[in-house]
């Protein structure tokens, strides 16, 4: 008696804001190429249409009536990346969840190369990666690259992970993951949201080498999101990578500043006790001398002792406040870890 193999179900979530120019052929590119995957994949596209202004919603609803496998949720005004991922995860039926961007930056081949990934590794989440090596980056603004690998690099040194793409949307999950975390960020700040919470409660991360092109969407008319809004989404990049590891920076920029009035002082205490023996012995007591010493160097070089105390004191602050982060970070990760571990019963829910 034969058993018949069961076919992995996926979800593609594809979040959509104003993307009326491509929208039409970007889900039919994912058709047709989920279509020829039809004996190794069951699948459905769920389009979450962001509040849009113009009419990316009437077209979503045209190829959910053309496309039985295509199901569309709407926001009435845009929530952000943020709450459409949330509404998506929540409303997608795999057992898989694949991200892609609609303007395909990350082509549709990567869909099959995630969900292997995912199925061969038994990852809860798999990172497309331009930036790792093997990766490739083509057709977008140098600025631009320059901005999103200059904040990736900052996330994994504040992260202190292996990862090289921290910020990249494009990424399969396992539903039994990825719907039980409790995430919060609106915007796209919920990207290094994610994983932060996943490294905390151990999951499985598995990044692959991906190609990031600009090509299809610059030659369809889609522009991309204003300077403004680029320098926005990197200052909001920085301050996400800040959540990894805070403690690293104060305690960082602590020892810097107590290395310097150490230096300071340092060379304070060397002129003292060079003038020292000159100093003349007015009582026979060596605090006096020593004292008498101390002014001496104070009057030649009151800068020295306002710098070295300056320095000295503003070190013990930003240290303390290192050390108090430290404390606050890991409370803070290990009553998370305990907050998720009842909510899910089970270690990240039911594997399947």
């Amino acid at each position: 008696m034969t058993t018949e193999k069961k076919l992995p179900f996926i979800s593609i979530l594809l979040p959509a804001y104003n993307e009326e120019l491509i929208i039409e052929k970007s889900v039919g590119i994912i058709v047709d190429y989920l279509e020829s995957k039809k004996d190794k994949y069951l699948w459905e596209i769920l389009i979450i249409n962001d509040g849009s202004k113009d009419k990316t919603g009437i077209f979503a609803d045209a190829l959910a009536v053309s496309h039985k496998n295509v199901r569309v949720i709407h926001h009435t005004v845009n929530l952000n990346l943020g709450r459409a991922l949330q509404t998506g995860f929540k409303n997608a039926n795999g057992d898989i969840i694949v991200v892609l961007d609609i303007d395909l930056s990350y082509s549709e081949d990567h869909i099959e190369k995630l969900v292997d990934t995912q199925i061969t590794t038994e990852a809860d989440i798999v990172i497309a990666s331009p930036y790792m090596k093997k990766g490739k980056v083509t057709g977008v603004p140098f600025v631009r690259a320059l901005l999103s690998r200059t904040v990736n690099r900052f996330m994994r040194f504040a992260a202190q992970e292996k990862f090289s793409t921290f910020t990249g949307m494009v990424r399969a999950y396992r539903a039994g993951f990825i719907k039980k975390l409790n995430l919060k960020t609106k915007d796209f700040e919920i990207n290094p949201e994610i994983l932060y919470k996943a490294m905390i409660l151990r999951a499985r991360i598995v990044e692959i080498p991906a190609h990031l092109d600009w090509t299809y969407q610059n030659s369809a008319g889609k522009k991309r999101t204003s300077s403004m809004r680029i320098l926005s989404t990197f200052y909001s990049g920085l301050m996400a990578g800040f959540i990894f590891r805070p403690y690293i920076f104060f305690l960082g920029f602590g020892f810097l500043l107590l290395l310097i009035s150490i230096y300071v002082i340092g060379w304070i205490f060397i002129n003292i006790f060079q003038i020292y023996p000159t100093v003349p012995l007015v009582a026979g007591y060596f605090d006096e001398r020593f004292s008498k010493a101390v002014g001496l160097v104070f009057q030649q070089r009151p800068h020295a002792f306002f710098i070295g105390g300056i320095t000295l004191m503003l070190a013990i602050q930003v240290l303390s406040l290192g050390f108090l982060s430290l404390q606050s970070k890991r409370y803070f990760e290990e009553m998370f870890h305990i907050n998720s571990s009842i909510l899910k019963a089970t270690d990240f829910g039911d594997r399947k």
